[in-house]
């Protein structure tokens, strides 16, 4: 008997149209473009603005893209995996909403919360489903909305984090 293996077939991300400059933290918060540069690298981050957008707005973008992009049909997906910490709430859980949003319905959905690593526990949770042999199509979304939950006046932690979803097929 031949082993299932689990793939990646598709990937696609998303990130919001605004961008949260240094030199726009340097009017937030004490610091300066050299300092955050110096220590982070970064220069800028996408954040998710409007009024009721949350994590799962970004996702929906990401998981249209990957279903376009890799010409399959939402009635295609048996599971769908949501790694954040930056839920739209605490039930339900914003995989399901996702799934609602992206028209996956043929599909069970939930999230994983494990922050910095989620992602990869999705993915080897996903993996594992695969190569069960229980299911063929999975979507493993990695998205947060951390803008929502950073402290813009600790100049530590506020350069560091941006908003973005990303998902691949398996």
């Amino acid at each position: 008997m031949t082993k299932i293996r689990a793939a990646i077939t598709g990937v696609q991300g998303y990130v919001p149209d605004y961008i949260l400059t240094n030199a726009e933290l340097e009017t937030m918060v004490d610091t300066t473009d050299e300092w955050i540069t110096t220590r982070t690298g970064i220069k800028e981050r996408h954040i998710q603005k409007g009024e009721g957008l949350g994590t799962s707005d970004m996702a929906v973008e990401a998981v249209k893209g990957l279903l376009a992009k890799t010409n399959t049909g939402a009635d295609e997906i048996e599971m769908l995996i949501c790694a954040t910490v930056t839920p739209d709430m605490v039930f339900p859980a914003t995989a399901n909403i996702i799934s609602d949003k992206a028209g996956i319905k043929n599909a069970w959905s939930f999230d994983l919360n494990a922050a910095c690593s989620g992602f990869i526990y999705a993915l080897s949770t996903a993996a594992k489903f695969i190569e069960s042999g229980a299911y063929k199509k999975i979507i493993v979304v990695g998205a947060d909305k951390m803008s929502s939950i950073v402290d813009y006046t600790d100049r530590q932690t506020c350069v560091i984090f941006g908003d973005a979803a990303g998902a691949v097929m398996l």
